[in-house]
């Protein structure tokens, strides 16, 4: 499984890191790995800097990019001492060289680390500005050949035909097809994600990061959250629970 995992969580809605919730994170993904679970994982660095929202202030966009890049290798790193705590040996890949903290990003050699039992994680992005990391998230995911992709959201428990927290009218989806999110526009995953599963046929999962547990269930397998497939499967009249 590839897990991408918002910037936000780690700073549990600030700016930084909150040692306890990564602790918390770090005691799910060691649980599913002890269940047989292969796990990658993609970090975002909005807890520190978000690349387009410093361009909008003023900043070369090039450059803004680059630095959130090295927000997510912070965190990165924080997740990996965490899991390591919880006993599972984990691996740092970073897009951009940085060998005294990452190796580089190899995919057969993720693919290795990952046979062995080991938890990957990638930083710094895809390496280059204009990308974002759930872009980055189903690139990876494909290039290590992951049975699925699945994408945490914070506030959010899925895919809404609206933005559940501004509409009360939202419904949220249990699954729908890539090219239906599409049409619909649906912002929660970025388009360019979105796309590049649905030429891939690479199920995804959006699932929320609230909830006890919600990281452990959704590795082991439980159905949580909303099913994106590419197969023409159930439609988006399928629809559940009413918006928060």
């Amino acid at each position: 499984m590839l897990l991408k995992l918002s910037g936000e969580v780690f700073g549990g809605g600030k700016i930084g890191i909150d040692p306890d919730v990564v602790n918390g994170i770090a005691r799910q993904v060691a649980q599913a790995v002890r269940e047989g679970a292969q796990v990658a994982i993609v970090v975002g660095g909005g807890n520190f800097f978000r690349g387009a929202e410093l361009s909008q202030r003023g900043m070369e966009r090039s450059r803004a990019d680059y630095i959130g890049m090295l927000g997510t290798v912070m965190n990165s790193l924080a997740l990996q001492d965490f899991i390591e705590k919880q006993g599972i040996d984990t691996r740092v890949q970073s897009a951009i060289t940085m060998g005294q903290v990452a190796e580089p990003y190899i995919p057969r050699r993720a693919m290795r680390h990952l046979e062995k039992g080991r938890v990957v994680i990638f930083g710094a992005g895809a390496g280059m500005p204009y990308f974002s990391t759930d872009t980055v998230a189903a690139q990876r995911a494909l290039e290590i050949k992951a049975d699925a992709v699945l994408m945490s959201k914070s506030g959010v428990d899925g895919v809404y035909s609206a933005d559940p927290r501004t509409d009360a009218s939202a419904r949220r989806f249990d699954d729908l097809t890539f090219a239906e999110a599409l049409r619909l526009g649906l912002k929660v995953v970025d388009a360019a994600a979105f796309a590049l599963c649905m030429e891939n046929n690479l199920p995804m999962i959006v699932f929320g990061m609230e909830g006890e547990g919600n990281i452990a269930r959704v590795l082991q397998g439980e159905r949580i959250g909303t099913l994106v497939h590419g197969d023409a499967g159930p439609h988006i009249g399928t629809t559940t629970g009413d918006a928060p």
